[in-house]
């Protein structure tokens, strides 16, 4: 199933996650969900839950891998119109959680659509590895340049003049990737 890739804007906004209280997943959600603004609840015990703590939310997050747990949050999500990701169970879900690169303010988001989630973490670690100091400074100075380009030059007649600027600003910046397969893949089928 492929899902359409999308960043949410939750400052402010009440999102919930459920999982236990030493389930990784549901320490590393929540932890991403407050670094994004969000108001975060989070529900360590999945038995205690009562129709009423999603009901209200904008995006909830089930981390349990249980069938009648993400079907009832799932008919909740279709009543009650939040979001809902569940966790290694798509069929369930509207939200389908990328692995994310992070740096400064960049955020780059891999999705294999469920299908190779060692790949989708490999290549996070990777981009995380290459994304350094250096590479958040840049980014952080170019922010700064535009920002200055939008005061100095401001309103849509000059948009043109902002947006070269930029691209020249840039130029020179690249990425080499380059990929390594296991001896299996190549190998002849037989």
């Amino acid at each position: 199933m492929a899902f359409f890739p999308v960043s949410l804007n939750l400052r402010g906004r009440r999102c919930v996650v459920i999982g236990e209280i030493d389930n990784r997943e549901a320490i590393d959600k929540a932890a991403a969900l407050r670094d994004s603004g969000a108001d975060v609840r989070w529900i360590i015990d999945p038995a205690s839950l009562r129709d009423e703590d999603v009901t209200d939310a904008y995006f909830v997050i089930s981390t349990p891998q249980d069938e009648a747990l993400s079907a009832r949050l799932r008919a909740l999500a279709d009543q009650h119109k939040f979001l809902l990701c569940c966790i290694d169970q798509p069929k369930y879900g509207f939200v389908a959680m990328t692995a994310i690169a992070k740096a400064g303010p960049v955020r780059i988001a891999i999705a294999t659509s469920g299908l190779a989630p060692r790949v989708g973490k490999i290549l996070r670690q990777r981009l995380q590895a290459a994304m350094d100091e250096r590479f958040t400074r840049f980014v952080e100075r170019l922010g700064g340049m535009k920002l200055v380009m939008q005061r100095e030059k401001p309103g849509p007649e000059h948009a043109a003049e902002r947006r070269a600027a930029m691209i020249e600003a840039a130029d020179g910046f690249d990425a080499d990737v380059h990929f390594t397969y296991p001896s299996w893949f190549d190998a002849p089928r037989g």
